[in-house]
């Protein structure tokens, strides 16, 4: 094997720069990959979605509602998931990941007061409802907002 024998894995290399439409030769000849006559075969064809003047579908479906920009992601979970720990352990959001109880948290967690929780444990996540930050202080614990 030497330098100039060297070349790309096949199928690695990919470009969709070629020259379209410089004669027979090119295998892109003539007709440049548009097929013969038509709308699309000429310039200024209609943009993606055109039905020909039909009312297009993006317009028959009826809108509901709307996507608030602002809205938070929380993962809520219950006081009885939080069993899975340790007496004594801290519980953190990346704590929650480790063992399992959330996927992932993109704008925080707030734990909830129902179950019953045993254990005495220092909870740092986003938030608490009133129920859960008392029966985790009940037990000695701490209920920490991050």
């Amino acid at each position: 094997m030497n330098l100039s024998t060297l070349s790309p894995a096949k199928g690695s290399k990919q470009s969709d720069n070629f020259r379209r439409g410089r004669g027979h030769g090119s295998g892109n000849g003539k007709t440049a990959g548009k097929g013969h006559k038509g709308q699309k075969a000429r310039s200024g064809a209609p943009r993606p979605g055109f039905e020909g003047g039909q009312m297009p579908l993006y317009r028959r479906i009826p809108k509901r509602g709307f996507t608030n920009i602002n809205s938070k992601e929380i993962v809520a979970i219950n006081l009885d998931k939080l069993e899975k720990f340790n007496d004594g352990d801290v519980v953190t959001v990346t704590a929650l990941k480790e063992k399992g109880i959330i996927n992932n948290s993109k704008d925080g967690v707030k734990i909830l007061g129902n179950g019953e929780l045993t254990k005495k444990l220092t909870v740092q996540v986003n938030a608490f409802s009133k129920s859960a930050a008392e029966k985790i202080e009940a037990l000695g614990g701490k209920a920490e907002v991050i």
